[in-house]
């Protein structure tokens, strides 16, 4: 198999705008209005620019499965969707893990989750490499519904630090 068909996309979301403070605890917070239609925002943006999701990995967190749901209803075609409680305030080790675990036919993986971790994660995985505007973009802060595109050349299970490059940061336009 040649490296070009092996070219991947991973599309690293932080959750929407969630509401302050919840009864039940910080685990089963929901979006607020603005989040809702951030997430809209991100799908419809992804729709536009061709982003076919393969397969979604998600938090366990009530606001990122409503950024998934959210992002669904705004265009990006449904993809397998698999929530994982380790993706929970998930440092950037864990979450380069459960990338590497994504199904080998994935051309496309989003993963939706929370700072630090998946700004950490666009950081070590691009490592300087790519776009500096998009570079600058990301050391800027990561808002919620905030997406690192990246591009990967590689089977998932062989991501390191280094290996991808940031191609496109996007914040939310809502």
């Amino acid at each position: 198999m040649t490296a070009a068909a092996l070219a991947r996309t991973l599309i690293l979301m932080r959750h929407a705008h969630a509401v302050a403070g919840k009864a039940d605890g910080d685990h089963e917070r929901d979006l607020s209005a603005r989040g809702e239609q951030e997430a809209r925002d991100a799908g419809e943006w992804l729709h536009r620019h061709d982003f076919g999701v393969d397969e979604v990995l998600c938090s366990s967190a009530e606001r990122a499965r409503q950024t998934a749901a959210g992002v669904w209803a705004g265009g990006c075609a449904e993809a397998d969707l698999r929530v994982d409680e380790h993706l929970y305030n998930a440092g950037p080790e864990r979450l380069l893990a459960a990338v590497r675990e994504a199904d080998a036919d994935a051309d496309v993986v989003l993963v939706i989750a929370h700072v630090p971790g998946i700004p950490a994660l666009a950081s070590l995985l691009a490592d300087g490499n790519g776009s500096g505007k998009a570079h600058e973009a990301l050391c800027a802060g990561f808002p919620p519904a905030g997406m690192a595109i990246l591009r990967y050349s590689g089977a998932w299970g062989d991501l390191s630090p280094g290996a991808a490059s940031l191609r496109e940061f996007r914040a939310p336009s809502v």
